[in-house]
């Protein structure tokens, strides 16, 4: 799937490290925790001090112990429900989960704040990282893009229910390329029917690229694709729609020449109905 760039990456990485540090400051100052450091073997009481849990879960994410971390934050959680040391553990759980890479515990966390306190001023932060934890899961199209609805409807949620917070840009962003890489999988399962002269069911697959997905860049193969369709199934009016909406709006396209040429071969112009099914689909995508 498309990536950002690592230097955009790192932007990212550093806007949830500077948002986490200030989260932490909020706490009590670092406490003396030698003790524990130099005992692994140490573990938590019932009568340890929120504090002192909190601090412990934060010398161990500066020396890049995560799992160490999360472990405190998680006895914080437990040890001091509905307070506001529970608050901080549950954000520092998702942040010290996300980043070291265990994002379904991320998600888990994240979602679970998001859930218990939805307009906290840290609502947004966490959604953003549960977005981003599903996000840095989705697999190539050839597999299941559960991951990639999911993170769909994450950075959705930031851009609606959160419109002002700094996680906007990005989201909108990954939205893009999120919807890119779900029009993708249509487009290969398309592919797969109309391979096996199924052309039914890939023309429904193509259809949902237009409905769908026609802001994505799968639009200008999807509607070639629905040229050759149409054509094998004798419906020349929908073909030649398909390929003159494919040709008004992306003229220089190898897959409006392909398209073109084809039509041509059968002794046809491409001609757009507007009546057409097709034609009221495209022009309601690209206007909204």
């Amino acid at each position: 799937m498309p990536l950002r760039s690592l230097s955009s990456s790192r932007t990212v990485a550093t806007r949830l490290a500077v948002r986490a540090v200030a989260i932490a400051l909020m706490a009590s100052p670092l406490a003396a925790c030698g003790f524990w450091d130099d005992d692994p073997g140490y573990k938590t009481q019932a009568t340890d001090p929120p504090d002192l849990l909190y601090n412990q879960g934060l010398v161990a994410m500066k020396a890049g112990e995560y799992s160490k971390a999360s472990k405190r934050f998680e006895s914080l959680d437990k040890q001091y429900p509905q307070t506001e040391w529970q608050k901080k553990a549950i954000l520092m759980m998702a942040y010290s989960n996300y980043t070291s890479g265990n994002y379904d515990d991320a998600i888990t966390s994240s979602r679970r704040y998001v859930t218990l306190w939805p307009t906290d001023k840290d609502a947004a932060y966490m959604t953003y990282i549960w977005a981003n934890s599903q996000y840095k899961q989705i697999p190539d199209i050839t597999r299941d893009q559960d991951r990639a609805s999911q993170a769909l409807a994450g950075f959705q949620k930031v851009v609606t229910d959160y419109p002002k917070s700094e996680y906007v840009s990005d989201s909108k962003f990954k939205i893009q390329v999120v919807r890119d890489q779900l029009a993708g999988k249509e487009m290969e399962i398309g592919r797969f029917y109309q391979k096996q002269q199924n052309y039914a069911a890939a023309v429904n697959r193509y259809k949902t690229v237009v409905k769908d997905y026609a802001q994505t860049r799968q639009i200008e193969e999807a509607l070639s694709r629905l040229t050759e369709c149409y054509m094998a199934l004798g419906l020349s009016s929908e073909a030649q729609t398909a390929a003159a909406i494919l040709g008004h709006n992306y003229p220089n396209s190898q897959w409006y020449k392909d398209a073109y040429s084809l039509v041509k071969s059968h002794g046809l112009e491409p001609r757009e109905d507007t009546d057409s099914w097709l034609s009221r689909t495209f022009r309601s995508a690209i206007t909204l």
